[in-house]
């Protein structure tokens, strides 16, 4: 015998559990332990006999048509997988579609754009921050000296802004 007519090891049931026994190929119910332990013992089922559990609802040709032509389970209509998406773009673009991409290119950079313009002259002071000046009971210090320059320019840049022409 070949490989390839031996039946499985674990045979696969039906719903209602009927399997092929590998070694007589019969149709049985294997033996089975109950919850007390015990065991069922096999039991053969005859040749062309069906349990209710096993019979298919029947199917006209055009149901069975259309259950093949439907899409599976799930599916949203005009969704095209991430994947698919990329497989078009090797497709050459029309003239419309490249004019299209152009403008969707320029509208982001737009968006960007106006991203990068404050709406309010106001929230220029929220960014910046004004550096302490050291109290009268410190030394000075480098950093303090550094700062106090740094917090003298920063004043002077916010008077020019407020200067009124």
């Amino acid at each position: 015998m070949s490989k390839s007519s031996l039946p499985p090891i674990d045979p696969t049931k039906t719903a209602s559990g009927i399997a092929l026994d590998p070694q007589t190929l019969e149709r049985v119910i294997p033996e089975s332990r109950r919850s007390d332990g015990s065991v069922r013992k096999q039991l053969k089922i005859r040749p062309g006999f069906t349990p209710q559990e096993d019979v298919r609802r029947f199917r006209g040709t055009k149901q069975t048509q259309a259950d093949a032509n439907a899409p599976p389970k799930g599916h949203i209509i005009g969704w095209i997988p991430p994947s698919s998406k990329e497989a078009d773009s090797s497709k050459p673009l029309s003239k419309s579609a490249k004019k299209n991409a152009k403008r969707r290119e320029k509208k982001v950079s737009d968006k960007k754009a106006d991203e990068l313009v404050k709406d309010n002259w106001e929230d220029d002071d929220d960014d910046e921050t004004i550096a302490v000046a050291p109290q009268k009971n410190e030394a000075p210090t480098k950093t303090n000296g550094a700062q106090s320059t740094d917090a003298a320019e920063s004043l002077s840049s916010k008077m020019e802004k407020l200067d009124v022409r």
